[in-house]
């Protein structure tokens, strides 16, 4: 039966989001109110799980008990004070009350919004002490400026509490009449910053921009600080040679559909999966109640964080640090999705509610697409006496967003297999961060990749959060290692045995990944047995064992992530901890509230409602390959059943028969 009462684990709809503004603008009469976010806080597990065990029941009626509609909702009030306050409140929309309320100290700041982004640009033009130092260096002819909002980085002791918001300069080529030639290639060695609550820029970093034999900071540069720059355009109209001509379509066709089911607005059913997709403004696309087969496997599954520290030790670089989830939060700047080119075949496109700054809702569409994608061979043998070669096609089915914060591009993507596993993929493209570099100068800190422009090391480190739940709630984290074991003539004769040693983890902690003894993280259900093995039934966590934070431990950089310092963290489940960096990450000096002081508590993590949190990252030396665009690096985290079955649950796949394939003797390919 069909209930209009949304679903406790789906979106706010615009309605709802409009119910919660009214309700707030109400409650703070006589103010200006410039609002920031209004989204759905879940409500706590303990009222979901009840709901969950009645709807897989099947014995959902009109009069079941439903956990509270809430919204957050995130705002600035304006009124006898200069300084806006920053409020945080919780209304519930079943009985249109605020059920909770906080001030938010100076400090902690709110994320970034768009609307500071268009403040930030007109102050900066309209600024006359940055019209007076524009005016020592000049432009070439047909040059304009360009500035791009970034947020300030990790606050310097003497800025106190203020609210900063800088830019990045630099210089467009206007001559070809193309909005999108690539102003990146010149970079300007000015950096205005703009005092949020004045809405002033009060004053003007200028970096050095000599090489690895000059001081770090003081003046090198010429006047004309962009005629050692050249042109490095991206867009195909403006490549000098064009785009290839030798490249054949390649298309997906689906006859018969796809192979997936979207119901009740955001519950995907595909291949003996079953899951719910939400969207929001600082996590992005989470997925929720993920089954497989009926069987529990996750609660909650989404990208809690990730920081790109920079590497260039001159002063204002060191501050050069974003936290792009909790910096600006990642709602308007997630990408409208493209049919057959951010996604191919048949595609399901989920949209999300973003905020106006005067609070009411806004639908952003296909900010989330789901598909089907070949994956070359999901299993195969051949019976070499009989000659027949069982064989069938890994398919996957993939919930992927995009989101462009500023100069890169980072595509995630959550894939579902056949096999009753889970990759979670982070890939980093776009145009890599540069600065200007004096000409015939390089430096240890980063590489030339195009004539006068620099692009800094940097690391890009990513937090996966993993709410487990095999087959219930009540589990425990296992690192499992595969050890030499010396020879001896009673347990080892020949020295071919090793050891796999399985150690529970008991007390919330974070871990660090071991390569040379294959250490991997399995999470298991101890009262759960597997019937074949007696094992526990369990999945693994597969993480790639990339280097963690470079910074020294007592930088601002470091201390204000310290969740980067280990690969794996475990901690005990808590409602509305989400961000591994902390809630507040825009100008931090030290992570709060985040993953680190959620493992301080030395909870008991043994047999109980656990959270994991997989920790991997890049380390980014750019090479010149990478410019003007970078080709996409791509990393994966790998969630796959572990004694959880009692076989392959993908042996009921059927053989593979594609009607499409034809064959070819590459007699068609033009000559050179």
């Amino acid at each position: 039966m069909a209930n209009p009462i949304p679903h406790p684990l789906s979106d706010l709809t615009i309605e709802e989001t409009n119910r919660a503004r009214d309700i707030v603008v109400a409650l703070h009469p006589n103010t200006v109110i410039d609002f920031r976010v209004i989204y759905l806080l879940e409500p706590p597990k303990a009222e979901v799980l009840p709901f969950l065990a009645l709807e897989h029941a099947g014995k959902l009626t009109a009069e079941t008990p439903r956990p509270a509609r809430l919204a957050q909702t995130r705002y600035d009030v304006i009124g006898g004070s200069k300084v806006p306050q920053y409020h945080e409140s919780v209304i519930d929309l079943n009985t249109q009350k605020r059920v909770n309320h906080q001030i938010v100290g100076s400090e902690h700041h709110a994320s970034l919004t768009v609307f500071e982004f268009d403040v930030l640009v007109k102050c900066i033009n309209e600024s006359p002490l940055f019209q007076e130092k524009l005016k020592s260096i000049e432009l070439p002819e047909g040059f304009e400026l360009v500035v791009e909002p970034w947020p300030y980085g990790g606050a310097d002791p003497e800025d106190g509490t203020t609210r900063f918001f800088q830019g990045l300069c630099f210089g467009r080529d206007t001559r070809s009449g193309n909005p999108d030639s690539n102003f990146y290639a010149y970079p300007i060695p000015l950096i205005p910053i703009m005092d949020v609550h004045k809405n002033e820029i009060v004053r003007i970093d200028e970096p050095a921009t000599g090489g690895k034999e000059d001081p770090l900071k003081g003046r090198s540069h010429k006047t004309r600080v962009l005629d050692h720059c050249g042109s490095a355009e991206y867009v195909p109209e403006l490549l000098p040679s064009g785009t290839r001509k030798d490249l054949k379509p390649l298309t997906v066709l689906q006859p018969e559909g796809p192979s997936f089911a979207i119901s009740d607005t955001n519950l995907v059913q595909w291949q003996k999966w079953r899951f719910r997709v939400t969207f929001n403004p600082r996590e992005g696309a989470v997925l929720h109640d993920i089954r497989y087969d009926g069987r529990e496997i996750l609660y909650r599954l989404s990208m809690s964080d990730m920081t790109v520290p920079y590497a260039d030790p001159r002063a204002p670089f060191h501050r050069k640090q974003a936290f792009d989830f909790g910096d600006g939060g990642l709602g308007h700047c997630v990408n409208n999705l493209t049919l057959g080119c951010d996604c191919l075949g048949v595609i399901k496109y989920f949209n999300g509610i973003l905020t106006k700054a005067d609070g009411s809702a806004e639908e952003t569409k296909n900010v989330i697409c789901l598909h089907e994608q070949d994956n070359g061979i999901n299993w195969k043998h051949t019976n070499w006496r009989t000659g027949r070669a069982a064989v069938t096609r890994r398919r996957e089915l993939v919930i992927q967003f995009i989101i462009t914060l500023a100069n890169y591009e980072y595509i995630f993507a959550f894939k579902f297999d056949q096999a009753a596993g889970i990759a979670v993929e982070a890939r980093a493209t776009g145009i890599v961060s540069v600065v200007n570099i004096d000409e015939g100068k390089t430096a240890p800190w980063g590489n030339v990749v195009s004539p006068g422009a620099l692009a800094q090391n940097h690391q890009h480190i990513f937090c996966l959060r993993i709410d487990p739940a095999i087959d219930g709630h009540q589990n425990t984290l296992i690192q499992e290692e595969s050890l030499p074991v010396r020879m001896d003539r009673r347990n080892n004769p020949n020295g071919n045995y090793y050891e796999v040693r399985q150690t529970p983890i008991t007390t919330s902690v974070g871990l660090d990944l071991a390569p040379a003894n294959n250490r991997v993280f399995k999470v298991q259900n101890l009262g759960k047995k597997n019937p074949v093995s007696g094992k526990p039934v369990g999945y693994k966590i597969t993480s790639p064992a990339t280097q963690l934070l470079l910074a020294d431990p007592n930088s601002i950089q470091a201390q204000r992530a310290l969740f980067a310092q280990h690969h794996m963290w475990v901690t005990k489940y808590k409602d509305d901890e989400l961000y591994a960096g902390g809630r507040y990450t825009l100008q931090s000096r030290r992570e709060v509230n985040g993953l680190s002081d959620a493992a301080a508590r030395n909870d008991d993590v043994l047999n109980e409602d656990i959270v994991l949190w997989s920790v991997f990252g890049l380390t980014h030396n750019p090479r010149v390959e990478d410019w003007p665009v970078m080709p996409v690096e791509m990393l994966q985290v790998h969630i796959t059943p572990s004694d959880f079955f009692t076989g392959n649950p993908a042996l009921d796949v059927p053989p593979s028969n594609d009607t499409g394939s034809k064959l070819t003797e590459g007699c068609c390919t033009s000559k050179l």
